[in-house]
Protein backbone atom coordinates (compact mmCIF):
# COMPACT_ATOMS: atom_id res chain seq x y z
CA UNK A 1 0.00 0.00 0.00
CA UNK A 2 3.05 2.28 0.43
CA UNK A 3 2.87 5.86 1.63
CA UNK A 4 -0.87 6.09 0.99
CA UNK A 5 -1.49 3.22 3.41
CA UNK A 6 0.88 4.69 5.99
CA UNK A 7 -0.84 8.09 5.84
CA UNK A 8 -4.32 6.63 6.10
CA UNK A 9 -3.33 4.40 8.99
CA UNK A 10 -1.58 7.15 10.96
CA UNK A 11 -4.23 9.76 10.24
CA UNK A 12 -7.05 7.35 11.02
CA UNK A 13 -5.50 6.30 14.33
CA UNK A 14 -4.95 9.91 15.37
CA UNK A 15 -8.49 10.91 14.51
CA UNK A 16 -10.11 7.73 15.79
CA UNK A 17 -8.63 8.40 19.23
CA UNK A 18 -10.10 11.87 19.11
CA UNK A 19 -13.54 10.82 17.89
CA UNK A 20 -14.01 7.56 19.73
CA UNK A 21 -13.67 9.18 23.13
CA UNK A 22 -17.01 10.83 22.46
CA UNK A 23 -19.27 8.01 23.64
CA UNK A 24 -22.47 9.60 22.27
CA UNK A 25 -21.15 9.06 18.74
CA UNK A 26 -20.45 5.41 19.42
CA UNK A 27 -23.84 5.03 21.09
CA UNK A 28 -25.55 6.49 18.03
CA UNK A 29 -23.89 3.92 15.78
CA UNK A 30 -25.08 1.12 18.07
CA UNK A 31 -28.63 2.48 18.18
CA UNK A 32 -28.81 2.79 14.39
CA UNK A 33 -27.55 -0.78 13.93
CA UNK A 34 -30.05 -2.13 16.45
CA UNK A 35 -32.98 -0.27 14.86
CA UNK A 36 -32.06 -1.54 11.40
CA UNK A 37 -31.33 -5.18 12.15
CA UNK A 38 -32.69 -5.99 15.60
CA UNK A 39 -31.21 -5.97 19.08
CA UNK A 40 -29.67 -9.46 18.97
CA UNK A 41 -25.97 -9.08 18.18
CA UNK A 42 -25.72 -12.79 17.32
CA UNK A 43 -27.98 -12.35 14.31
CA UNK A 44 -27.24 -8.69 13.57
CA UNK A 45 -23.66 -8.48 12.29
CA UNK A 46 -23.78 -4.70 12.01
CA UNK A 47 -24.73 -4.41 15.67
CA UNK A 48 -22.06 -6.91 16.63
CA UNK A 49 -19.47 -4.82 14.83
CA UNK A 50 -20.69 -1.58 16.43
CA UNK A 51 -20.48 -3.17 19.89
CA UNK A 52 -17.02 -4.55 19.14
CA UNK A 53 -15.75 -1.14 18.07
CA UNK A 54 -17.27 0.51 21.14
CA UNK A 55 -15.63 -2.02 23.44
CA UNK A 56 -12.31 -1.45 21.68
CA UNK A 57 -12.61 2.19 22.72
CA UNK A 58 -13.41 1.23 26.33
CA UNK A 59 -17.03 2.29 26.19
CA UNK A 60 -18.70 1.05 29.41
CA UNK A 61 -21.02 -1.94 29.15
CA UNK A 62 -23.90 0.05 30.66
CA UNK A 63 -23.58 2.67 27.91
CA UNK A 64 -23.65 -0.03 25.24
CA UNK A 65 -26.72 -1.70 26.71
CA UNK A 66 -28.49 1.65 27.05
CA UNK A 67 -27.82 2.43 23.38
CA UNK A 68 -29.32 -0.91 22.34
CA UNK A 69 -32.40 -0.37 24.51
CA UNK A 70 -32.96 3.06 22.99
CA UNK A 71 -33.46 1.42 19.60
CA UNK A 72 -36.58 -0.33 20.89
CA UNK A 73 -38.00 2.78 22.58
CA UNK A 74 -41.19 4.15 21.08
CA UNK A 75 -40.13 7.70 21.79
CA UNK A 76 -36.70 7.32 20.25
CA UNK A 77 -36.22 9.66 17.31
CA UNK A 78 -35.51 8.05 13.97
CA UNK A 79 -31.78 8.28 13.20
CA UNK A 80 -30.81 8.20 9.55
CA UNK A 81 -27.45 7.34 8.03
CA UNK A 82 -26.54 9.80 5.30
CA UNK A 83 -23.35 10.86 3.57
CA UNK A 84 -22.07 13.97 1.85
CA UNK A 85 -19.37 14.46 -0.74
CA UNK A 86 -17.23 17.51 -1.16
CA UNK A 87 -13.98 19.11 -2.17
CA UNK A 88 -11.58 20.48 0.39
CA UNK A 89 -9.00 23.20 -0.27
CA UNK A 90 -6.42 22.34 -2.96
CA UNK A 91 -8.85 19.87 -4.58
CA UNK A 92 -8.74 17.13 -1.95
CA UNK A 93 -11.81 14.89 -2.11
CA UNK A 94 -13.87 14.27 1.01
CA UNK A 95 -16.50 11.68 1.94
CA UNK A 96 -18.45 12.47 5.13
CA UNK A 97 -20.58 9.79 6.80
CA UNK A 98 -23.21 10.98 9.26
CA UNK A 99 -25.91 9.61 11.55
CA UNK A 100 -28.58 12.15 12.37
CA UNK A 101 -32.12 12.67 13.61
CA UNK A 102 -32.28 15.99 11.75
CA UNK A 103 -30.84 15.91 8.18
CA UNK A 104 -31.71 19.59 7.65
CA UNK A 105 -29.50 20.56 10.57
CA UNK A 106 -26.74 18.21 9.52
CA UNK A 107 -26.47 19.32 5.90
CA UNK A 108 -26.48 22.98 6.99
CA UNK A 109 -23.64 22.30 9.42
CA UNK A 110 -21.62 20.27 6.93
CA UNK A 111 -21.99 22.97 4.27
CA UNK A 112 -20.88 25.56 6.81
CA UNK A 113 -17.78 23.55 7.69
CA UNK A 114 -16.79 23.26 4.04
CA UNK A 115 -17.53 26.92 3.34
CA UNK A 116 -15.54 28.26 6.28
CA UNK A 117 -12.50 26.21 5.27
CA UNK A 118 -12.47 27.06 1.58
CA UNK A 119 -14.20 23.89 0.37
CA UNK A 120 -17.57 23.05 -1.11
CA UNK A 121 -20.21 20.32 -1.11
CA UNK A 122 -20.80 18.52 -4.42
CA UNK A 123 -23.73 16.43 -5.59
CA UNK A 124 -23.80 12.96 -4.03
CA UNK A 125 -22.49 10.39 -6.48
CA UNK A 126 -20.00 12.79 -8.03
CA UNK A 127 -17.01 11.28 -6.25
CA UNK A 128 -18.02 7.65 -5.82
CA UNK A 129 -15.97 6.47 -8.81
CA UNK A 130 -12.87 7.92 -7.11
CA UNK A 131 -13.22 5.58 -4.13
CA UNK A 132 -13.78 1.88 -3.49
CA UNK A 133 -15.79 0.83 -0.46
CA UNK A 134 -13.90 -1.83 1.46
CA UNK A 135 -14.43 -3.95 4.53
CA UNK A 136 -11.47 -3.32 6.82
CA UNK A 137 -10.50 -5.33 9.90
CA UNK A 138 -7.68 -4.48 12.29
CA UNK A 139 -6.31 -7.12 14.65
CA UNK A 140 -3.20 -8.14 16.52
CA UNK A 141 -0.83 -10.68 14.98
CA UNK A 142 -1.91 -14.22 15.98
CA UNK A 143 0.82 -16.08 17.82
CA UNK A 144 0.21 -19.33 15.94
CA UNK A 145 -0.10 -18.10 12.35
CA UNK A 146 2.30 -16.47 9.91
CA UNK A 147 1.15 -13.84 7.42
CA UNK A 148 1.17 -16.40 4.59
CA UNK A 149 -0.91 -18.83 6.66
CA UNK A 150 -3.37 -16.07 7.52
CA UNK A 151 -3.81 -15.14 3.87
CA UNK A 152 -4.56 -18.73 2.94
CA UNK A 153 -7.03 -19.11 5.81
CA UNK A 154 -8.89 -15.88 4.99
CA UNK A 155 -8.95 -15.95 1.21
CA UNK A 156 -12.19 -17.97 1.10
CA UNK A 157 -13.74 -15.28 3.32
CA UNK A 158 -13.13 -12.69 0.61
CA UNK A 159 -9.72 -11.39 1.66
CA UNK A 160 -8.24 -9.13 -1.02
CA UNK A 161 -5.21 -7.75 0.78
CA UNK A 162 -3.45 -8.24 4.11
CA UNK A 163 -1.02 -5.63 5.45
CA UNK A 164 1.09 -5.78 8.58
CA UNK A 165 2.62 -2.94 10.58
CA UNK A 166 4.27 -3.27 14.00
CA UNK A 167 2.46 -6.50 14.80
CA UNK A 168 -0.95 -5.21 13.71
CA UNK A 169 -2.71 -6.72 10.70
CA UNK A 170 -5.10 -4.86 8.39
CA UNK A 171 -7.34 -7.13 6.31
CA UNK A 172 -9.20 -5.71 3.29
CA UNK A 173 -12.14 -7.16 1.37
CA UNK A 174 -14.97 -5.94 -0.85
CA UNK A 175 -17.69 -4.28 1.23
CA UNK A 176 -20.09 -7.07 0.25
CA UNK A 177 -17.74 -9.60 1.89
CA UNK A 178 -17.78 -7.90 5.29
CA UNK A 179 -19.87 -10.68 6.85
CA UNK A 180 -17.92 -13.56 5.30
CA UNK A 181 -14.53 -12.14 6.28
CA UNK A 182 -15.83 -11.47 9.79
CA UNK A 183 -16.96 -15.10 10.03
CA UNK A 184 -13.58 -16.32 8.75
CA UNK A 185 -11.83 -14.36 11.48
CA UNK A 186 -14.21 -15.78 14.08
CA UNK A 187 -13.37 -19.33 12.95
CA UNK A 188 -9.71 -18.54 13.60
CA UNK A 189 -10.68 -17.12 16.99
CA UNK A 190 -9.32 -13.73 15.99
CA UNK A 191 -11.16 -10.80 17.58
CA UNK A 192 -10.65 -7.58 15.60
CA UNK A 193 -9.72 -4.44 17.50
CA UNK A 194 -11.67 -2.42 14.95
CA UNK A 195 -13.74 -3.17 11.87
CA UNK A 196 -15.60 -0.94 9.46
CA UNK A 197 -16.74 -0.26 5.93
CA UNK A 198 -14.41 2.43 4.63
CA UNK A 199 -13.96 4.45 1.47
CA UNK A 200 -10.44 3.82 0.09
CA UNK A 201 -9.19 6.22 -2.63
CA UNK A 202 -8.51 4.56 -5.97
CA UNK A 203 -5.89 7.17 -6.86
CA UNK A 204 -4.39 8.79 -3.75
CA UNK A 205 -3.00 12.29 -4.27
CA UNK A 206 0.02 13.83 -2.57
CA UNK A 207 -0.17 17.31 -1.05
CA UNK A 208 2.46 19.60 0.42
CA UNK A 209 2.73 20.19 4.15
CA UNK A 210 1.13 23.62 3.75
CA UNK A 211 -1.75 22.18 1.73
CA UNK A 212 -2.27 19.38 4.24
CA UNK A 213 -2.52 21.94 7.03
CA UNK A 214 -5.41 23.64 5.20
CA UNK A 215 -7.14 20.33 4.50
CA UNK A 216 -6.74 19.19 8.11
CA UNK A 217 -8.59 22.28 9.34
CA UNK A 218 -11.69 21.16 7.44
CA UNK A 219 -11.34 17.52 8.54
CA UNK A 220 -11.00 18.59 12.18
CA UNK A 221 -14.12 20.75 11.97
CA UNK A 222 -16.11 17.93 10.39
CA UNK A 223 -15.01 15.35 12.96
CA UNK A 224 -15.89 17.70 15.81
CA UNK A 225 -19.50 17.74 14.55
CA UNK A 226 -21.77 15.53 16.68
CA UNK A 227 -23.52 14.09 13.62
CA UNK A 228 -20.35 13.09 11.76
CA UNK A 229 -19.30 9.46 12.16
CA UNK A 230 -16.37 9.22 9.75
CA UNK A 231 -14.42 11.28 7.22
CA UNK A 232 -12.52 9.79 4.27
CA UNK A 233 -10.15 11.53 1.84
CA UNK A 234 -8.02 10.81 -1.21
CA UNK A 235 -4.84 12.03 0.49
CA UNK A 236 -1.77 9.87 -0.29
Amino acid sequence: MGRAFEYRRAAKEKRWDKMSKVFPKLAKIITVAAKQGGTDSQTNSKLRTAILNAKAQNMPKDNIEAAIKRAAGKDEQDIKEIHYEGKAPHGALIFVECATDNPTRTVANVKAHFGKCGGQIVQNGSLEFMFSRKAVFEFEKPANLSKDELELALIDGGLEELDENDGIFYAYAAYSDFGSLSSALELLRIEPKKSALEYIPNTPVEFSEEQLADIEKLIDRLEDDDDVQAVYTNIA
